[in-house]
């Protein structure tokens, strides 16, 4: 039986909380005689789903979507199907978030500023079984390679911080530690981070990425 042309074409599953996203994306894929964008979803959960009755080749997934985020919905992808091929499609190009989603099973990450030059060439070499990463992003991960990393605790501490504020005492009383306890983590995040102060923690935890201003204290 000879394959029609959309069998031989790259199946796309665009993930992404903002429809106007999706639509430029649509409209990007449409232009390309190799590529077929055979759905589309709002969050993590429609894009499992869509996933099983779709089997797209490339899944193009947001990292900031609301009921289930983007590196979460990377990592149940990938324990169902671990041949899936997921790039990352972000605003963010933070150290710490790239590290989770590759961590978590992405096999590229793109800048949204940067989609329409490069998004057609990064999913064809996604499809490949290469690495889409942009150099802004793999220096990034390079100059934090071999920093500490903060431990769930400290990151619990930390936005605590960064969404209620609050002395070593508040925030202690909010999760369950003693106002020591806090005190000693938030003196390994200052040394971890290289920052002078709580609120330059913040700021620097917020641009790599450690912190997100959408996610729950």
């Amino acid at each position: 039986m000879t394959p029609s042309v959309n069998d031989t074409k790259i199946r796309v599953l665009a993930v992404d909380d903002h429809p106007l996203m999706r639509q430029g994306i649509a409209a990007l894929l449409a232009a390309q005689d190799d590529m077929l964008l055979v759905g589309e979803a709002a969050d993590g959960h429609e894009a499992i789903n869509s996933f099983d009755s779709l089997h797209p080749d490339v899944i193009l997934m947001d990292l900031q979507m609301p009921e289930l985020d983007g590196t979460s919905a990377i990592q149940r992808l990938i324990s169902r199907h671990p041949q899936a091929r997921i790039l990352v499609l972000t605003t963010y190009k933070g150290d710490a978030q790239a590290r989770r989603a590759f961590e978590a099973g992405a096999c590229g990450y793109l800048l949204k500023n940067a989609i329409r030059r490069d998004l057609v060439d990064a999913i064809r070499s996604i499809h490949a079984g290469r690495r889409h990463v942009p150099l802004e992003v793999a220096a990034a991960l390079g100059e934090y390679a071999m920093a500490d990393q903060l431990s769930a605790r400290e990151t619990d501490v930390l936005r605590q911080l960064c969404h209620e504020g609050g002395s070593n005492k508040r925030i202690g009383d909010a999760l369950g530690m003693s106002e020591d306890t806090v005190k000693s983590h938030m003196k390994n995040i200052l040394l971890k981070l290289d920052a002078s102060d709580r609120t330059q923690a913040v700021v620097i935890a917020l641009r790599r990425g450690i912190l997100d201003l959408w996610s729950s204290p």
